[in-house]
């Protein structure tokens, strides 16, 4: 063969004429004869073998050549026998290769073979890789059409031929054939053939699925094998970063790949040539969009977690990032160090330079915590906790890496935020300390090692022996080398003069120092030579004779010479502790026993890890505290995290760590179903899913747990559990029954327990009958016998709990329809309760009273005629209170005669007990309340059902037989459907029972009424009746009489207002304040005239009546039955209450009020003409705050604009200065818009004359910065202006500035007086933004308006009194007002509504 085929570096380089010797294409065939010469190119294949490739090679050129205009069919025929030529040579080449000797002719045949096949191979591969592409983008909007299946059809078949042709060119390439070329060079352009192939299939965005891994494994593998054989190592490091910054799914792709290339083809070098590349990249080219930041940092962290070992050589390179700008690099930088901490860094069997390097990486780690992208710090706190899941965090590191994530709580991003609380749970999770953790139990066993070590460190330092040594010995041992010494220091040589120079400086200072006497200098030249100092003792010794020439000690040294300096030092020396006279010295102890040095070892190490154990804990419950506050933030995720940070601190026992589990609890009635099942299944995981070998113990922990949550729980957390436990028995669990029999076990007391235990059992039970009314309703005489039986008055705590289960099978709260589940008045359980209510009356049991209101309340739900029952109770109740009075004296024999006796006996050595009378007085007010309570729900609820029956029969007994009997259902119906059917009956029904309650009720006859006057004289007499739980007793029981019926409402609505006011005791104020809210709601029209004297007591001396006070009126207002007025300014103070608690519940009500269409819109200006009054004398700091809170509910522009320009209308009106900086402050506090900046111009005459006064000045000029802020520059233009104006009257005053414009705009405009009146925004634009309606403020009323006072003072009277300017204001104002329900109302709304849709 005389010719050498080339690899071309473009396909038409090969019709061109060639070098000498070069290979060059002879015969181009057209499109329509290839089929034809395709098969004969596949007849010489089967006859000849690949080599016929020599010949056949046009024909597959000429398929390249015309690939645009060729069918598919001859392109794929064409790949296929492509792919058997090199399949064919991987085969026949190993024979040629071992061959010893081989002919140079044979050597270029099969050279030029491989080259023109794998050539054509890898050309005609990357033709159709291209094509499969554009196919793939046109057809994939296509969905169900046939072009799109026949696409992927096409394109599954591709990725079938893509693997088989890179499988072949693997097989061929894993051979040795450099031997054919000369001198074993191959050439570059052939290399860069195959290459080019691969890359370009790795450009295809599908090759990182995962149908493609087959692909991607070839592609990897033939790019090895071309790394390490072919010297490809440089091209292929750079190709990684070119199509790493255009291909950011090839991330992951290069990670493996770079992973596989280092270790199974073991080309280390390639991951420094990568990383090298990437560390070379400049800051401001990774802040490049398109610089592909993205890609490489995924590519490093992928590679990080695949060979992180690797990475450690090339860390210094990438280091550098960690300074840079780009948040993505610092990100994938902190990842990869993550990933060697945790699995090349770690353990104990580190080398010094490995700590070293652990270190390091963990103190850059650390510095990242603070870095300033959010992004950086959330994934530097998941390396932790990768790290601490890991167990690679060095115990040194626990203390301070958690002191670092608790501070991350308070973390502005939500991300890091959530990140912090995953690291603290992992180091609960995997603490090295102990299974529980409580600084509280550690304190103990600390102090005592504590003393214990410092015991066997006392007795081992007495044991030590000390060794004494004689100064005359020392002396001797030391003499010969000071006389050389004394010698050099006499004699001194040019270069001792030299080091005496230098040693000048450092013996200097400490001549000075001890030269005040010779005493003290003798002690410090004793001291040199005792260190072996004898250079600077022998100098401060000369020093010392000049210094004191009178000293007997230094006297010698009057002849300075050898001999006498000794004897001087010797004096000095021996001399120098006179009085113990000889020099004692501790040298190195003798060897301890290895027994009593094991021990004090293992002694301090048990104390550091009790202190660090306790440090931990600290920290921990610190943690637990701040998260125990997120439980009610706003976003879920953060939430859902702090439930699981709950779970996993109550799973490992730490202190407090059940008030996180309690405090979570009220989350089961969020709206947010995350949150909801987020608590429900952290509860199935703590309580409900138990631990045991058997069900029993099984049921045992369950009813422990559940019995531990419940003890001195409040009623709300008991309620929300009850919603969790519910659901476990309704559940199907195998579990449930054996449940029910221990909780009854417990509650009786056949098993031994406590009585918190036994009241969580019954309570526990109640809750299971919600599910099953057969759990209590079958055991009802046990609960009577146990729980109110003979035992009753020791225990009325359990009492109150058995009546609340009870309570669980009553119709009101099963909420079950039909006939009324009720029980006869003869029943055991009315029996025993009857009897407990009267004997505790005259017992001085704290708990009775609400065992009583539990107790009431049941036997209105469940008893037949409890009106009876109760009237008997009372009567009985009266008769034991008389029967006490008359055993102590006086005996009074009606209950007319009560409240004399009373009065009487208190005054005669209180033989009347004023507990016993309250008691009584509050058990007639309890059964006033559920009297009234009964008869408008369950009375009225039955005569609706039995009208209802009455009604369903008798439509049953009438057959529709006759058209008139037709006719009259058509009509029923029709008044059904319109409403009318029904309303007769029920008006009537309603009727009745207001009736009963006005009339009979409290009628003289009526035992009710006979206590009436006595509440009256109680609460009217304070002084009289001082006692402060009779005080509470009556003036409760008071207001419960007053809601039987309105007149008895009016009668004594001024007397609890007066106890409202002007009682002492808070517990009775807070009282009244709830009982005045419930009147509100029930009498609405006779409680609105003293709805100021309510506001009054948010502003109470005592925080627990400011409490009571904001959670009732916020009920009352949101609810709509108190109208929202400028009252409300005073829950706008609570905001800067010093109670969090009331701040909270202040905020609260501002944030449901703000759900309401423009309520504190509304509001806001009679809130700041009353917060700005100069009589309420609130500081400057404390109206900023309250005003910024409200402020921030303002959010459209419409509202902003409206309220800059009432505000401004107000300055007109303020009297004092303070007045004007508040109005000052507060629009400045306004979001402003541009619209609202608009306004601000236009009222300039409201304001101009105050700009003077910094505190109106400062607060606009702020207003100007935040406008420019990315305004455009037409409007910063506007601004610019407008501050100017600004800071020239400010400094010069409104005249001095006035003037000059004036003239300057006479000029352009002709008139002086219209440039006054004008404002740097023409009238016709506000105009046109009010719906064609003229406003009646200053700016348009004409040119004159600011001219004359008098008609803008009478332009803006509407404005003071802040009634809305537009149609819109004035809907939002009407609004805002929650009136009491009217006739007029629907009608009034209507003709709202007409007027905004005409």
């Amino acid at each position: 063969m005389s010719w050498d085929f080339f690899v071309p570096v473009c396909i038409g380089d090969l019709v061109k004429t060639g070098g000498i010797n070069q290979y060059v294409v002879q015969d181009v065939v057209s499109p329509k004869q290839l089929p034809s010469s395709i098969s004969r190119f596949k007849a010489a294949l089967r006859s000849q073998g690949p080599l016929c490739i020599l010949e056949h090679f046009d024909t597959c050129f000429s398929v390249l050549q015309h690939c645009n205009s060729v069918e598919l069919g001859v392109k794929e025929d064409t790949l296929e026998l492509l792919v058997q030529v090199v399949s064919g040579l991987a085969a026949t080449l190993p024979a040629l290769l071992i061959a010893t000797s081989v002919s140079a002719a044979e050597r270029k045949e099969k050279l030029n073979a491989v080259k023109m096949s794998v050539f054509l191979l890898c050309k005609l591969t990357e033709t159709l890789e291209s094509y499969s592409c554009r196919q793939s983008i046109i057809t994939a909007p296509g969905k169900g059409g046939k072009k799109g299946k026949a696409g992927g059809e096409g394109l599954l078949q591709w990725d079938t031929e893509r693997e088989k042709v890179l499988q072949a060119l693997v097989q061929l390439l894993q051979l040795d054939i450099r031997s054919l070329w000369n001198l074993s060079l191959v050439e570059e352009e052939f290399i860069s053939c195959v290459t080019c192939c691969c890359y370009k299939v790795l450009e295809n965005p599908t090759i990182s699925h995962v149908k493609s891994k087959p692909t991607r494994d070839c592609i990897i593998h033939l790019l090895g094998v071309l790394i390490k054989k072919y010297n490809h190592l440089l091209g292929a490091s750079v190709k990684v970063i070119q199509l790493l910054q255009h291909f950011e799914q090839l991330s992951t792709v290069f990670a493996q790949a770079v992973s596989v290339w280092s270790t199974e083809y073991g080309v280390r070098a390639i991951i420094g040539e990568v990383i090298r590349e990437i560390g070379q990249k400049s800051s401001e080219e990774l802040a490049r969009e398109g610089s592909g930041v993205k890609a490489y940092s995924t590519f490093l962290s992928e590679l990080s977690g695949l060979v992180p070992e690797l990475m450690i050589p090339n860390i210094s390179v990438l280091i550098t990032h960690l300074e840079g700008e780009s948040h993505t690099m610092r990100v994938a930088v902190c990842e990869v160090l993550g990933d060697i901490l945790v699995r090349v860094l770690c353990g104990d069997g580190l080398d010094e330079s490995g700590k070293a390097d652990r270190d390091r990486f963990f103190d850059t780690l650390q510095e990242h915590l603070h870095d300033t992208h959010s992004h950086v710090r959330a994934r530097v706190l998941q390396v932790y906790t990768r790290i601490v899941n890991s167990k690679a965090l060095p115990l040194c590191r626990y203390s301070e890496v958690m002191e670092l994530a608790v501070g991350r709580l308070m973390d502005k991003s939500i991300n890091a935020v959530k990140s912090a609380i995953q690291l603290l749970a992992a180091f609960i999770a995997h603490n090295p300390y102990s299974c529980k953790l409580s600084s509280a139990d550690l304190k103990k066993p600390l102090e005592k090692e504590t003393v214990k070590l410092r015991e066997m460190k006392e007795k081992l330092e007495g044991k030590a022996p000390v060794a004494v040594i004689k100064a005359s010995e020392l002396w001797a041992a030391m003499e010969p080398e000071l006389l050389i010494t004394v010698g050099t220091e006499l004699e001194p040589s040019s270069e001792t003069e030299k080091e005496q120079q230098g040693d000048e400086n450092e013996s200097n200072v400490d001549e000075e120092k001890v030269a005040e006497d010779d005493r003290t200098t003798a002690v410090m030249i004793a001291q040199y030579l005792r260190v072996n100092k004898y250079r600077n003792a022998v100098r401060l010794c000369i020093k010392a004779h000049s210094c004191f020439p009178e000293s007997e000690m230094f006297a010698s040294l009057s002849t300075l010479t050898p001999e006498t300096l000794m004897e001087t030092l010797a004096l000095i020396f021996k001399g120098s502790d006179e009085d113990t006279a000889e020099l004692s010295q501790n040298l190195p102890p003798t060897p301890k026993k290895e027994g009593e040095d094991g021990e004090l070892k293992k002694q301090e190490m048990l104390v550091q890890y009790l202190k660090d154990t306790a440090t931990f804990a600290l920290q921990v419950e610190r943690a637990i505290s701040v998260i125990n506050t997120m439980l009610y933030l706003k976003t879920t995720s953060v939430v859902q995290e702090a439930v699981q940070f709950c779970v996993t601190v109550c799973e490992f026992s730490v202190a407090n760590s059940v008030s996180g589990v309690r405090k979570m609890l009220p989350l089961v009635w969020s709206t947010d179903t995350a949150i909801k099942d987020a608590v429900v299944q952290a509860y199935r995981r703590l309580y409900l899913n138990p631990q045991g070998d058997n069900v029993r113990m099984k049921a045992h922990t369950l009813v422990d747990s559940l019995s531990e949550l419940m003890v001195d729980a409040s009623l709300g957390t008991i309620q929300c559990l009850e919603e969790i436990v519910q659901e476990f028995f309704c559940s199907d669990s195998s579990l449930q029954s054996t449940v029910v029999q221990v909780l009854w076990e417990r509650f009786t007391g056949k098993r031994e327990t406590s009585g918190l235990n036994r009241r969580a059992a019954v309570l526990l039970l109640g809750m299971a009958t919600r599910a099953e009314r057969e759990v209590v309703l079958s055991n009802l005489d046990t609960l009577c016998s146990v729980a109110l039986g003979e035992k009753v008055t020791e225990d009325f705590l359990l009492a109150r709990d058995a009546v609340i289960t009870i309570c669980s099978i009553t119709d009101h709260v099963r909420q079950s329809k039909g006939a009324p589940f009720r029980l006869p008045q003869d029943h055991q359980l009315f029996t025993c309760l009857t009897q407990a209510l009267a004997d505790g009356v005259v017992m001085e049991d704290p708990y009775w009273q609400s065992f009583m209101e539990q107790a009431i309340r049941l036997i209105y739900f469940l008893a037949e005629s409890p009106d009876q029952l109760c009237s008997r109770l009372v009567q009985r109740s009266a008769r034991l209170l008389l029967d006490q009075i008359s055993e102590g004296g006086e005996v009074n024999k009606d209950s007319g005669q009560t409240q004399d006796g009373s009065q009487e006996s208190s005054e005669q050595g209180e033989q009347v007990n004023c507990v016993c009378l309250a008691q009584l007085l509050a058990l007639c007010g309890c059964v006033a309340f559920w009297q009234v309570s009964h008869l408008e729900r369950s009375v009225s609820a039955e005569l609706r059902r039995r009208r209802g029956e009455t009604e369903e029969r008798e439509e049953k007994e009438k057959g529709p037989s006759s058209k008139a009997k037709q006719q009259s259902a058509n009509e029923s119906a029709m008044e059904e459907e319109l409403g009318l059917m029904g309303a007769s009956a029920e008006d009537t029904e309603a009727e009745l029972i207001r009736k009963i309650c006005e009339t009979e009720l409290l009628a003289e006859e009526n035992l009710l009424c006979a206590f009436l006057p006595l509440l009256v004289k109680v609460c009217s007499s304070p002084g009289r009746y001082s006692h402060p739980q009779l005080t509470t007793a009556a003036c409760l029981a008071l207001s419960q009489y007053m809601m039987i019926s309105p007149s008895v409402c009016e009668e004594n609505i001024r007397l609890i207002f007066t106890v409202l006011e002007r009682s002492t005791l808070p517990v009775v104020r807070a009282n009244a304040i709830i009982a005045l809210g419930d009147l509100t709601v029930r009498f609405p029209n006779i409680l609105e005239p003293w709805t100021q004297n309510l506001y009054a007591r948010l502003s109470d001396e005592v925080p627990s009546v400011r409490q009571t006070a904001v959670t009732v009126l916020t009920q009352l207002v949101l609810k709509d039955v108190l109208k929202v007025k400028g009252q409300v300014s005073e829950v706008a103070v609570l905001l800067i209450d010093p109670e969090p608690h009331i701040t909270s519940l202040a905020l609260n009500f501002f944030n449901e009020l703000a759900t309401k269409d423009n309520a504190i819109y509304n509001l806001l200006p009679d809130i700041i003409s009353r917060l700005s009054d100069p009589e309420r004398g609130m500081s400057s700091e404390d109206f900023n705050t309250i005003m910024k809170q409200l402020f921030s509910y303002i959010t459209k522009e419409r509202q902003t604009e409206s309220l800059v320009e009432k505000m401004c209308q107000r300055f007109r009106t303020a009297k004092t200065e303070r007045q004007w900086c508040d109005l000052a402050t507060s629009l400045s506090l306004l979001s402003m818009c541009e619209r609202g900046f608009k306004r601000l111009q236009e009222c300039w005459e409201c304001y101009s004359d105050k700009l003077t006064e910094p505190g109106v000045y400062q607060p606009l000029l702020s207003i100007t910065a935040k406008l420019r802020r990315g305004a455009k520059t037409q409007f910063k233009a506007q601004v610019d202006e407008f501050e100017k104006r600004l800071t020239a009257v400010h400094t010069r005053g409104l005249e001095n500035v006035e003037s000059p414009e004036m003239d300057e705009e006479n000029q352009n405009e002709g008139s002086s007086e219209k440039t006054v009146t004008r404002t740097p925004l023409p009238t016709r634009g506000r105009t046109r933004g009010k719906r064609g309606q003229i406003k009646p403020s200053a700016s348009s009323h004409g040119e004159e308006s600011f001219v004359t006072p008098q008609k803008s003072r009478k332009s803006k009277k509407p404005v003071i009194t802040f009634s809305s300017d537009e149609e819109e204001d004035e809907e939002d104002a009407v609004m805002a007002e929650s009136e009491t329900p009217k006739v007029t109302t629907p009608i009034a709304r209507t003709s709202r509504r007409a007027r905004l849709r005409n």
